[in-house]
């Protein structure tokens, strides 16, 4: 999207969410300020990036879905937790309480989550203009911030056979190693999970695929109108921030990227 002020933002989107009430993005790094190890559209407010920075890039993305002073993203305080917030009319939408998904009826209100690896899921509901947008890390997924969403959905009038859900940029199972401790919870969950496991080249380390864990948590929960965009985190530097490959480059901090979907107000 162009912007009068110079920069052009090119955001992954996907059809399946391309209804004629909703509008969603999920944000690269292209097109920020920051600098160095944040270099690009760093909107992670936890992260150690020069503050002013931070607010430039957050605004850059509200201006993607409405040009005006009043619109505010609505996120939360990342925890990697299964909680999710319902944001009504009596929400302010500039808190950031601790929880991991969101859920909304309200139009002109852009849900955002923070990511650097870990999945970041947008729902949508377009017959019954509900949305949600959720944090799925190992954590999350594994202790039902997928299942929480839609139930929450549910409780603004959503129907889980309309819901379509997009897992948008995360690691992919090439780049995510784990080890033997993680590999047994995993199974201990669900003995299936195996099938989502592949040797690493280290002895008793697996690949483990993330997305197709998320994919599966949501087929699962009758959501079967589901993609994952396919953008590894890990794979693509020029794009995304990864905290695994940070951590790997044993640099000090990482940026975050946004994922976001509004109802558009009629």
């Amino acid at each position: 999207m162009n912007n009068n002020n110079g920069y052009r933002l090119n955001p992954v989107t996907d059809t399946m969410l391309a209804e004629s009430g909703l509008r969603h993005a999920f944000f690269t790094r292209e097109s920020g300020i920051s600098k160095g190890i944040y270099q690009g559209l760093n909107t992670g407010l936890g992260s150690n990036d020069e503050r002013q920075n931070i607010l430039e890039n957050r605004t850059r993305v509200t201006r993607y879905f409405r040009n005006d002073e009043q619109t505010i993203l609505a996120g939360c305080h990342q925890v990697h937790s299964a909680d999710v917030i319902t944001i009504d009319a009596n929400a302010d939408p500039s808190d950031r309480p601790k929880a991991d998904a969101l859920v909304t009826k309200i139009g002109g209100v852009p849900l955002t989550i923070q990511t650097a690896d870990c999945g970041p899921i947008l729902f949508a509901d377009d017959q019954a203009g509900v949305i949600g947008a959720a944090h799925a890390g190992w954590k999350g997924a594994t202790t039902g911030v997928v299942e929480n969403t839609i139930t929450a959905m549910e409780a603004l009038g959503a129907e889980r056979q309309n819901i379509s859900a997009v897992l948008g940029p995360t690691i992919s199972q090439a780049n995510y190693e784990v080890g033997p401790e993680f590999a047994a919870r995993l199974i201990a969950l669900d003995a299936n999970n195996e099938q989502l496991l592949i040797a690493s080249e280290k002895a008793e380390h697996f690949m483990f695929d993330l997305p197709a864990f998320i994919l599966l948590k949501l087929k699962q929960s009758g959501v079967t109108k589901n993609s994952w965009t396919g953008h590894c985190t890990y794979a693509d530097e020029s794009r995304f921030f990864s905290y695994r490959r940070t951590t790997h480059r044993r640099e000090p901090d990482y940026g975050r990227q946004t994922s976001a979907i509004m109802l558009i107000q009629k």
